[in-house]
């Protein structure tokens, strides 16, 4: 399960699938954007998650979408982005932009052949499929990109000792990292986002796999407790959680360790929403 936050000049409302982040920009527009894992193939589907989120927060489509990694949770449910563009039975239609690294993209070529492709070949019959604006991103905290309207920096971290995957800090006024996929943090990246380091965050959303032990790919609770002390955001949210979590007991349980801590931290939830101004 993930949670979801909110910003009074608009929202990141977390779902199963990624982050959807709406955020009021100069001349009145909101801008929509799709971060983290992008849209999951995992159940609930990317399809679902429309019907159910989308709806309540009454959003109306998605103007950017950042993806982390190109695994198959994080990138399966690509073509449902359909769902949120407007209707072309041509495809006629101005695509969204989908920022990723040049690995991801490379995946997803392999994958999403007809996502990728720029022209129909002689003879192919026209599809609806989702049309996206592939734009390449690296993989350093040194090169931020900008859209809808905010600028995004890459948090490179090791998901698996061989395998690394991104997350983003984001915010002018305040500061969010978010990190959906993490199992160990590179001191470059832990230095952006830490206290002691570049700057304190104000909100830190991260990955929490198992409620005990350790995990060769994934932060677990003891280990995503350590992190947050060391990086000393001014609050956590813990997202991606198994079913062996107590949802309420374990959150009383991290109300007194905020408390003895001084680091506000909490288990995250589907439709959460927590005040912040970017």
């Amino acid at each position: 399960m993930e949670g979801g936050l909110a910003t009074n000049n608009g929202s990141i409302s977390e779902t199963q699938n990624g982050s959807l982040c709406d955020v009021s920009c100069e001349d009145s527009q909101s801008a929509l954007l799709f971060l983290g894992t992008g849209c999951s193939s995992a159940v609930p589907n990317a399809r679902e998650q429309v019907l159910r989120w989308f709806t309540r927060f009454k959003i109306p489509r998605v103007d950017s979408i950042i993806l982390t990694h190109e695994h198959a949770d994080a990138i399966l449910g690509l073509d449902d982005i359909r769902a949120v563009q407007p209707f072309s039975p041509t495809n006629d239609i101005e695509p969204t932009p989908i920022f990723l690294t040049q690995f991801a993209m490379d995946s997803i070529a392999m994958k999403f052949p007809y996502l990728v492709q720029k022209k129909l070949k002689q003879g192919q019959e026209v599809r609806r499929v989702a049309q996206l604006d592939w734009r390449i991103i690296e993989s350093h905290c040194e090169k931020p990109f900008m859209t809808s309207g905010l600028e995004f920096i890459p948090l490179p971290v090791m998901h698996g000792e061989d395998y690394v995957s991104l997350g983003f800090l984001f915010g002018k006024r305040s500061k969010v990292a978010y990190i959906s996929d993490v199992s160990r943090f590179p001191e470059s990246t832990e230095y952006v986002i830490s206290k002691a380091g570049a700057r304190q965050v104000d909100l830190l959303i991260l990955d929490t796999l198992y409620k005990k032990g350790t995990h060769n790919t994934h932060l677990c609770l003891p280990g995503t407790l350590d992190a947050v002390k060391r990086i000393c955001p001014k609050r956590a949210l813990f997202v991606g959680m198994t079913h062996e979590f107590d949802h309420e007991q374990d959150n009383k349980y991290l109300a007194e360790w905020s408390q003895r801590e001084g680091i506000w931290v909490q288990l995250a939830h589907d439709g959460l929403r927590v005040p912040l101004d970017l």
